[in-house]
């Protein structure tokens, strides 16, 4: 769960009821000052999150479609994030990171659209009391998560979507789907607010005073997105970013239909040198979205990094070692795509879980992600082109799932914080499997019912609007020469 960049912790003014927490007896104003380390560490994380995306993503794509197609990936990758960045500054922070009003359990407002009243020195929280980061350095670290959620769908439907219906899809889809469940999970007040506000119920004498001090405690805990208040952790994006791209992809394919020749005839990968480049950049900018999801640089920080590693290695190892049971070969693309599946499984719980745990989270996304991405497409005659929906959404679901179980203090996990428990400290909460994992299943199903539902009206609308799907001769001559005009390749002198 990432720390919302609405409530600067030198103020916690309570918007939603009135009441203004500085009223409240025994409560001292501060003005935190931003650590350069901390500073540091989120800028570089955002350039790796960005680098797992373009050049890592487009790559990876490239690689595996056919080689008429490796120029209109690379295109329809870049040109997301350009977009989506735009889109981001104009409106999409502000949706996703600031108070909404009666809708604020699903969407924030405008009031910081165009990032308005946004400076050099605006700060936002972090996990810790007391600790800030440049609310610019969280704004990029932000944007560089919506525009490669956006950029992980096209590999549902890769060879045969229109370039400017894929534009008009991806700006309707972050507004409409994206924005609203970043809000939804990751919206919340902040620790100091919480904690400050704890702190005045405790100090407060009983009668009006302390009507009040409840009133405001209430307040703060209630200005969070819906998914954040039921209780489900999301570390880094395991429902926000995978889930939700997951199953986009699975209906965008569905939807738009098969490919030409589609077990008709051979479409294997052009290059899976391109795709193992990809996969490589990928798994090193991972540590960039798991480790700067922390927010900070600390052990926690660390933890995500450690976790990082040895969840992907487990998946990776666990994929190969199934593909060889059932195919008696091991494969460089199951062996990548194992990767792949670790760091979806994993993003949820890199801050939460035990190594250990991770491992095990790994190796059970790497079976189950080979499983989905092999028999269950075979079964179902799903069109999947690059398996995004077995990759990401289901690894996303074993990963979301299992954070709630492996984040115990049981199975080495660090258990939950409770900012209000005893204010100014990182108290962990009693942990309660029952009611942690029926968070967990409740996030899920709200995300795939969310962006699902959502991405199915609007992908119709865009193809009533103005078609979605290339021409059949197009997309057998491919995307490059019909619609771009160019080749990837050019062998001729």
């Amino acid at each position: 769960m990432h720390a919302s960049p609405f409530r600067l912790l030198q103020t916690a003014a309570v918007a939603a009821t009135g009441f203004c927490l500085t009223t409240l007896p025994a409560l001292a104003q501060t003005s935190p000052t931003v650590a350069k380390g901390d500073a540091a560490w989120m800028m570089a994380a955002t350039v790796l999150v960005l680098l797992m995306t373009i050049p890592g993503l487009a790559l990876f794509y490239a690689g595996l479609v056919r080689v008429k197609n490796v120029l209109s990936m690379l295109m329809q990758v870049v040109a997301i994030v350009c977009l989506v960045a735009i889109l981001w500054c104009a409106y999409g922070y502000s949706l996703s990171f600031t108070n909404g009003g009666g809708l604020n359990d699903y969407v924030g407002g405008l009031s910081k659209a165009f990032l308005l009243g946004v400076t050099p020195d605006s700060t936002v929280g972090t996990f810790s009391h007391g600790v800030v980061i440049p609310e610019f350095v969280y704004i990029s670290f932000q944007m560089t998560f919506a525009c490669i959620t956006a950029a992980l769908i096209v590999g549902g439907f890769a060879e045969r979507m229109k370039f400017s219906a894929l534009l008009v899809f991806t700006a309707l889809w972050v507004t409409f789907i994206y924005f609203p469940m970043a809000h939804m999970v990751w919206y919340w007040a902040g620790p100091d607010a919480v904690s400050d506000a704890a702190k005045a119920l405790a100090s407060a004498a009983d009668g009006p005073a302390k009507a009040q001090a409840e009133a405001a405690l209430a307040a703060v805990n209630a200005d969070a997105g819906l998914i954040f208040k039921w209780g489900a952790i999301d570390f880094a994006g395991g429902t926000v970013v995978h889930i939700n791209s997951g199953i986009a992809a699975l209906v965008c394919a569905l939807m738009l239909g098969r490919r030409v020749g589609f077990r008709q005839e051979p479409m294997p990968p052009h290059s899976l040198s391109l795709t193992y480049i990809g996969g490589a950049l990928l798994w090193v900018g991972w540590f960039g979205f798991n480790a700067g999801s922390a927010l900070e640089a600390t052990g926690g920080a660390g933890l995500a990094m450690a976790n990082t590693f040895i969840a992907t290695a487990a998946a990776g190892i666990a994929w190969m070692v199934a593909e060889l049971i059932y195919r008696w070969k091991f494969s460089l693309l199951g062996l990548i795509s194992g990767v792949v599946a670790g760091l979806v499984a994993v993003t949820p719980a890199a801050g939460f879980v035990s190594p250990m745990g991770a491992a095990v989270l790994g190796a059970c996304a790497g079976v189950t992600c080979l499983i989905f991405c092999t028999f269950i497409k075979w079964l179902l005659r799903y069109d999947d082109s690059l398996d995004v929906f077995g990759i990401h959404c289901i690894g996303g679901i074993v990963g979301a799932m299992g954070t709630g179980l492996l984040v115990s203090p049981q199975f080495g996990g660090t258990g939950i914080v409770d900012y209000a428990a005893n204010p100014g400290t990182l108290a962990i909460a009693e942990y309660a499997r029952d009611a942690q994992l029926l968070a967990q299943a409740k996030a899920v199903g709200l995300t795939l019912l969310w962006s699902g539902i959502g991405t199915a009206i609007i992908f119709k609308i865009v193809d009533i609007v103005i078609g979605a799907r290339v021409a059949p001769e197009d997309e057998q001559q491919g995307l490059d020469l019909t619609i771009h005009g160019e080749r990837g390749y050019v062998y001729e002198n």
